[in-house]
């Protein structure tokens, strides 16, 4: 019969949420990775720049997977929890972890870098990013697209229209043409993702913040309870994650 209701939530509920670490996930929940590894493009533009920043950063394991940081490696973030462990793992590697409240202005210099990089930003500060770097420099970066997971989303909070037309890729490389840089590559994807269990999906809620604004599974619990039932019954829970590669450079 597996673990029951309660006790899944009970599980899910203590589990540790700092960082951008998912591997409390495996075999509980699976999603499809975008075809162009954003990981690797990372850490092969990072090889051949002289300074880089890495904007909200998490907990600093995404940056930290690239094999070279350049001789000045600074990252932000603004969470206090993520902050600590991205210190904890970047500064043994020469990188500097600056807390930040991802409003504008970054805390750097015009021109600083020669290459900035996020993954999955909340928000994306476009002049800010154009004036740290020089020119001739690029911004990489993954963003999470339009609707993502909006399965997810729309079961707890209802048909949520307007927020189904934000990100969406077009508006999004606009925004950086109009902060004066230039597109050079601009990919989407729409994944695949599947919850195995009520735990993989209070976990996620709880991780991931601004799905669900407010969340508590004691605010859910009847929807929690039918989600149970649910896939006890019908197998997973589907949703579909987007996904946007944008890369962009400063004339």
């Amino acid at each position: 019969m597996g673990r029951s209701f309660e006790e899944l939530l009970e599980e899910a509920a203590a589990a540790p949420v700092a960082g951008w670490d998912f591997s409390w996930l495996d075999g509980r929940a699976t999603e499809q990775r975008p075809s162009w590894g954003y990981q690797r493009l990372m850490s092969a533009r990072l090889a051949t720049v002289n300074a880089a920043l890495d904007i909200q950063t998490g907990g600093g394991e995404v940056l930290a997977e690239a094999e070279k940081f350049p001789p000045t490696m600074a990252a932000t973030e603004s969470w206090p929890p993520n902050i600590a462990k991205a210190t904890a793992l970047l500064h043994p590697r020469g990188a500097v972890v600056v807390a930040d409240p991802d409003e504008p202005p970054l805390p750097f210099a015009d021109a600083a870098f020669d290459l900035v990089t996020s993954r999955h930003p909340a928000t994306v500060w476009w002049d800010e990013i154009a004036r740290v770097l020089r020119p001739g420099g690029s911004y990489l970066a993954q963003h999470v697209g339009p609707a993502s997971a909006f399965e997810l989303v729309e079961y707890f909070l209802g048909p949520q229209p307007a927020a189904r037309r934000k990100r969406r890729p077009d508006d999004e490389a606009a925004a950086a043409e109009a902060a004066g840089l230039q597109i050079v590559d601009l990919r989407s994807g729409r994944l695949r993702m599947e919850f195995n269990d009520v735990g993989a999906v209070v976990y996620f809620l709880r991780k991931v913040v601004w799905m669900v604004p407010g969340f508590t599974i004691e605010a859910h619990l009847d929807r929690l309870h039918r989600l149970h039932d649910q896939i006890r019954q019908h197998g997973p829970f589907v949703a579909h994650s987007t996904r946007t590669l944008i890369q962009a450079e400063k004339s």
